[in-house]
């Protein structure tokens, strides 16, 4: 009797199906488990939106993007700060500065140098740099003297718009109170609140402070930042006011 050839297990109609089957399953494991691009797309950071228009966009070129900002950033030094200047190794280069207009410090020694925009350790370091020059490894310690307080702005339909000092902790609806609550014109529904993130571009919120106050609920108020500015704007019937008589309105104008 002749040997029956054996036959891979490989070859059985029943053991490839098998096989195909699962190599079928690996390849939709792979594309399911791989971000597709629209996942990748709601992954990316969101901007906000800029302050001013940008450019043509016949030139072909994207616009900016506000770079991310740093947590707890430091201050930077401005116009009409006083810096005063200790040299602990060479006291004669002692000194006081204020920074000019134009973002420069009239140093002893040195002269003109813009400092406006660094940090008290990025200005440290350029004056040691700049100070090494005529000086063998200096040691220069910065000290803010004087220098521009935090603060908010108050516009719109408010009691007195203006600008005012931002002291400790204060929210939308505390900053609202100092500067005199809403006036009788305001539409305090729609508060807009503009917090600068560079020098470009700028967050914009809508505020419904008159839902948080019929609500007794201030969760969504919100924590104030040096620089931020809101705007009340005015009400519907404010507008018309001038020129349709008031007593014409109270039937047909909706309720703010």
């Amino acid at each position: 009797m002749k040997d029956v050839p054996k036959v891979c297990c490989l070859c059985r109609p029943s053991a490839l199906k098998a096989c195909v089957m699962a190599v079928g399953f690996m390849l939709l494991l792979g594309a399911f488990l791989r971000p597709s691009h629209a996942q990748e797309m709601r992954e990316r950071p969101t901007v906000v939106t800029p302050t001013q228009g940008v450019g043509d966009p016949s030139e072909g070129d994207e616009p900016s993007r506000p770079a991310l900002q740093r947590r707890n950033p430091r201050y930077q030094v401005a116009r009409g700060d006083v810096l005063d200047l200790t040299f602990p190794l060479t006291p004669e280069f002692n000194q006081m500065v204020t920074v000019h207009p134009d973002g420069f410090i009239t140093l002893t020694g040195l002269g003109d140098l813009y400092v406006e925009g660094k940090t008290v350790p990025e200005l440290r370091d350029l004056l040691k740099a700049s100070y090494g020059k005529i000086l063998h490894d200096p040691i220069v310690n910065v000290v803010l003297k004087d220098f521009e307080k935090p603060y908010f702005i108050a516009a719109g339909e408010i009691g007195h718009p203006g600008k005012y000092e931002l002291r400790g902790d204060t929210t939308l609806t505390g900053a609202i109170a100092i500067a005199g609550g809403f006036s009788e014109n305001s539409k305090h529904s729609q508060v807009l609140l503009f917090h600068r993130v560079s020098n470009d571009w700028a967050e914009v919120k809508v505020l419904n402070v008159k839902k948080m106050f019929q609500a007794h609920n201030l969760t969504e108020d919100v924590h104030l930042q040096p620089g931020d500015m809101f705007y009340v704007p005015q009400n519907f019937i404010s507008k018309v006011r001038k020129w349709v008589p008031y007593t014409s309105l109270t039937a047909g104008v909706p309720a703010l």
